[in-house]
């Protein structure tokens, strides 16, 4: 059987940054191909390249066994390629019909036929085991049914190929099972489809290959069959060569019992967990992206309300708002710094002081004497490099932001920290300052919850190390157990051999 659709030596070029280099992909009729890999692997350039949201700049695309160059997604649609995001693009306030046929009712003496309308969209949507009132707002609907729409769409409107980009993110597991039964009649009626996701589970359930991209580079291409969790894992996180090299820590918590959250969770988000913090530990926080990780310190830090659960900081808290975990003595570091981290337009000064100042409130006013000293005595501590502590922080290195939201988080001097991938996308001196800070602070007496995808690094500090896994936790490490090769096969859910 030939391709319906390729990609040859894809690449594509942003400044200086390389997002795709080389990558070759081969798309099936009737087959479910999954397209796997860390935040920044090239998934998404790699889409909007086969879908004409982007040009490639090297390497070409073959539909049907003849190279085309498509302008826009206006124009793979019409070739026959269709993709439908997590976050459904269609219009809730318009019918579930008008959805479908939207760009191409079908009219009668120049007026639209709504008969004609609703009556293919109901025979549309039975294709897809769906009955539900076509002439109702889409927006009344679940996301799961949304979804089916936006599928059914997409499909008639292109027909060849079908691209699913993170469609169970927001499902229920029942909601899950009844997409996978659209899939699998799609798969049947010899589509190529897309399978874009950061859950296993679903790989393995649905996908017949597996394409995984790590750094912009194809890393492999095979069938599901013939792999395990484990396999998989291992190649989007590129960890083979340094997992019989990683030392073994083995810190024990040296306080009493700090922070306890017990049975915390949201529906849709996390599943409810059970954590305590003791003083004087960092426990690591290990899984792929879209595992939970952020969801949980979320959760714990009062950016999202909790359905379930309870949290007890030196006494029972309730947390409806960050504020107030900011003034129970919580710090928390996001993981994307320049959209939840730094205030770009402010100066390295300010962002130092600011969650000081809000915890004082503002009829406490801090002097610019005392924000002076305060900003000089944590950029020395930390060595953040910057020329002069006036200056915008969004003029600094990543590095550099990096530490001066450490920096704001020590000077409230919290009793219990949360960073969520603090070495990210930083230079290696940077990493290991900030990982030396991380070491620093646990010896202080703080608790420590940290998010990092490099396990070498979890490994490195961490007294415990909790695994989530399909936004649940999985596991919980301690003693020898720390160690990569363990970790990769908690997070792949595969005993030890």
């Amino acid at each position: 059987m030939e391709p319906m659709l390729q990609g040859r030596g894809l690449g594509k070029v942003f400044g200086a940054h390389q997002a795709l280099a080389g990558v070759d992909i081969d798309l099936f009729p009737g087959e479910v191909h999954a397209l796997l890999g860390e935040n920044g692997a090239g998934k998404s350039t790699l889409i909007k390249i086969l879908t004409g949201a982007y040009q490639p700049d090297s390497g070409a695309v073959v539909l049907e066994g003849a190279e085309v160059a498509f302008r826009d997604p206006l124009q793979a649609q019409a070739a026959g390629i269709g993709t439908v995001y997590q976050e459904v693009n269609l219009v809730p306030n318009l019918s579930v019909a008008e959805n479908l046929y939207l760009g191409h009712q079908p009219m009668r003496w120049g007026m639209l036929n709504k008969r004609a309308m609703h009556d293919g969209a109901r025979e549309i949507l039975a294709g897809y085991g769906l009955e539900i009132d076509v002439r109702a707002e889409l927006g009344s609907f679940s996301v799961a049914v949304q979804q089916i729409v936006a599928i059914a769409r997409a499909v008639k409107l292109s027909g060849k190929v079908l691209v699913l980009d993170e469609p169970t993110a927001s499902l229920d597991r029942a909601e899950v099972e009844s997409l996978f039964e659209v899939i699998a009649k799609l798969k049947a009626r010899g589509l190529a489809v897309v399978f874009i996701t950061h859950f296993l589970d679903q790989v393995f359930a649905i996908a017949d290959r597996v394409t995984v991209l790590r750094n912009g580079k194809l890393v492999s291409t095979q069938a599901i069959s013939g792999l395990s969790r484990t396999d998989v894992v291992r190649m989007m996180l590129g960890k083979d060569v340094v997992f019989a090299h990683s030392p073994v820590t083995e810190i024990g918590a040296s306080g009493p019992a700090l922070a306890e959250f017990k049975g915390l969770g949201r529906k849709g988000s996390v599943a409810p967990f059970d954590l305590t913090l003791h003083q004087g530990e960092v426990v690591g926080v290990a899984g792929l992206l879209g595992s939970g990780r952020t969801e949980m310190a979320r959760l714990m830090f009062g950016v999202d309300l909790a359905d379930t659960g309870s949290i007890s900081l030196g006494g029972p808290l309730t947390l409806r708002s960050p504020r107030q975990a900011v003034a129970a003595g919580m710090g928390f570091c996001p993981e994307d710094r320049k959209v939840d981290g730094i205030f770009g337009e402010l100066s390295v000064r300010e962002n130092i002081v600011i969650a000081l100042q809000a915890k004082l409130g503002w009829f406490k006013a801090l002097s610019r004497d005392e924000q002076d000293d305060i900003a000089g005595r944590f950029a020395e501590a930390l060595d953040i490099r910057a020329a002069d502590h006036n200056m915008p922080v969004k003029l600094l290195s990543g590095g550099n932001q990096q530490k001066v939201i450490l920096a704001r988080w020590m000077a409230i001097d919290p009793k219990l920290l949360i960073l969520d991938e603090p070495t990210r996308g930083i230079d290696v001196g940077a990493h290991a300052e900030i990982v030396r800070t991380i070491n620093r602070l646990r010896e202080d007496g703080l608790a420590l919850l940290v998010i990092s995808s490099e396990l070498d690094e979890v490994v490195a500090y961490s007294s415990r190390v909790v695994v989530m896994r399909d936004r649940a936790m999985v596991a919980e490490l301690k003693g020898a157990d720390i160690a990569p090769q363990v970790i990769v096969q908690a997070i792949a859910a595969q005993e030890a051999p």
